[in-house]
């Protein structure tokens, strides 16, 4: 007790009495959202929007928020409005031409352009044979040239809109804002994917804008039936969020629980794909990824076009789809460009790359603990010859290549691309041949690392790769602990909890677990692009068929 008492009296924080700053002692006394506004309606009188709208942009502090003020010349009134927007979000040569130009000029009213009288938000004019005009409904329809335009009747709308791009028009006597879309911020242009690099195929990608996004949709599938529905997810970010889906094709159940998860998350805010595809996958705590990541848009319109869901997340230029299947992982958006020959070659050079990549470290350690009666003569002589000289066991050597390796990998990813040769080179001469020569590492164990290495770079889905490069270290552990034995433990569990996971209610391992009759083309193995007739049945469409049984009719009528 008193060994304890001690420890606790030297490391026991105490409060202390005084501060030079003032923090709130409970969390619970701050509002759940700064930037929570409250419904409040608009005010009639523009002197006390504008006050309102100052307070709630900080106006004081914020350079960046913009209020124009100008006359509004009508009849022979001049009305004080004003316009409000965020410099840098919006374009000021539309605000200029559709916005401030039309407004700015003399209107001269004619008794054609009348209104009905004695209604709200009408203006008196000192000569009596003017007509009564509602001003509402004349600057909305008769003074701004503008194919977007909304009236809003609540500050928090306003505040939205303002906040995505749009300039707010305020009109003194009338409770209604007209907020104009005029859009200009800078983003990315559509370019070639970096992640998902191919030779035979579209070579357009995804960018950050979420409209950009869709539009490149829309110009693949052209189509009525493509649904793209927006939500708003994060209290204070306010991000949008387009879940894509075929109508007539996609399954109503998937739909509904993709909208579900989706519309029901609570949070503060939300920046990317990423994070979103965390809070929505069956198991987070599973390492293997469970929905697909994409940035082109030819593989997103495939999975639509078979009946699966896109999440768009605006300021991300990766595509979530649901649901995913292990197979989607090691398939590329080339293999149906190609000959479905050498795409099946392909799929299985990948094939080979996973099991490799996986236990091909943790059998090097088994074999050469446990199993040397099954490495021939000549070369289980080389390798002890090689080993000689090494002070440290095989599984101290192992992983510390691995961990080598995987420092050398993310410093090539981190530094900027003009160093990124140079700590390839350092570490292929300072972990490869130094190593060697100073007998820190035998060769062969290079060469497994190296091998090891190459084929997790085989494997096209960055996710799947990162959840293999952890596994790795757990079937080295399990090689040096009970050789091939450990190995296929770690193996049957590890299947055994795969096949207990789904997406989306879709068996992982689908078509396989549970078997599906693979004639359908749902399988690993691809068949010829004129035999694929049937979609997938794990995802229950509308429409099963793609294709019909004789798709080349052209053959048909040469017969």
């Amino acid at each position: 007790m008193s060994i304890k008492k001690f420890f606790n009296d030297l490391f026991k924080y105490e409060e202390q009495e005084e501060y030079e700053f003032i923090l709130p002692n409970s969390a619970n006394n701050l509002p759940e959202s700064n930037a929570e506004v409250p419904k409040q309606r608009i005010f009639p009188t523009l002197s006390v929007n504008i006050e309102y709208l100052k307070t709630t942009y900080n106006l004081l502090i914020n350079s960046d928020i913009k209020i124009r003020k100008f006359a509004l010349p009508i009849q022979d009134k001049k009305i004080p409005a004003a316009l409000l927007y965020i410099d840098g979000m919006v374009n000021e040569e539309t605000i200029t031409n559709s916005v401030l130009q039309p407004l700015l000029l003399k209107n001269s009213i004619t008794m054609h352009e009348q209104h009905e009288i004695n209604k709200p938000g009408r203006i008196s004019v000192r000569n009596p044979k003017m007509p009564k005009i509602n001003l509402e409904n004349f600057i909305y329809n008769g003074l701004i040239p503008h194919n977007s335009i909304s009236k809003e009747t609540q500050f928090e709308d306003v505040i939205v809109k303002v906040n995505a791009g749009f300039c707010a028009l305020l009109v003194d006597t009338i409770g209604t804002v007209f907020c104009v879309e005029t859009k200009g911020f800078k983003g990315r242009s559509v370019s070639e994917p970096i992640t998902e690099n191919i030779v035979r195929g579209s070579q357009e990608g995804f960018v950050e804008n979420i409209r950009t996004n869709t539009s490149m949709l829309r110009k693949i599938i052209n189509n009525e039936n493509l649904v793209i529905e927006e939500v708003e997810i994060g209290k204070i970010s306010r991000t949008k969020v387009a879940i894509c889906y075929l109508e007539n094709i996609a399954n109503s159940d998937l739909v509904a629980e993709t909208k579900y998860r989706v519309n029901n998350l609570n949070m503060d805010y939300l920046l990317s794909s990423g994070q979103l595809e965390q809070f929505i996958k069956d198991n987070p705590k599973n390492l293997f990824p469970q929905t697909i990541a994409t940035e082109r848009p030819d593989r997103v319109s495939t999975y639509l076009l078979n009946g699966r869901v896109a999440i768009i997340v605006n300021g991300t230029p990766f595509v979530i789809v649901v649901p995913a299947v292990f197979i989607d992982f090691l398939t590329t958006g080339e293999d149906r460009n190609l000959n479905y020959h050498f795409a099946n070659f392909l799929k299985l050079i990948r094939a080979i790359a996973l099991f490799f990549s996986i236990f091909l470290p943790g059998m090097y350690v088994a074999i050469t603990n446990y199993h040397q009666e099954l490495i021939p003569s000549e070369l289980l002589f080389a390798i002890a010859n090689a080993r000689e000289a090494i002070p440290f066991p095989v599984i101290f050597e192992i992983i510390l290549m691995e961990i080598s390796f995987e420092l050398i990998r993310e410093a090539g990813l981190r530094v900027s691309s003009s160093f990124s040769t140079t700590v390839g080179i350092i570490g292929a001469l300072i972990l490869g041949d130094a190593a060697v020569s100073a007998s820190i590492v035998s060769p062969i164990l290079i060469i497994v690392i190296a091998f090891t290495g190459i084929c997790g770079f085989a494997i096209p889905d960055f996710s799947l790769t990162s959840s293999i490069r952890i596994f790795r270290f757990f079937y080295i552990v399990l090689g040096f602990l009970a050789g091939f034995l450990g190995i296929a433990f770690g193996f049957f569990v590890h299947f055994i909890l795969l096949t207990n996971l789904s997406s989306f209610g879709v068996p992982y391992f689908a078509p396989y677990i549970p078997f599906e009759n693979l004639n359908e083309n749902t399988g690993y193995v691809m068949k010829p692009v004129w035999k694929r007739e049937k979609r997938s049945r794990f995802l229950n469409t509308k429409r099963p068929k793609a294709e019909k049984k004789i798709s080349m009719d052209w053959r048909s009528h040469a017969k």
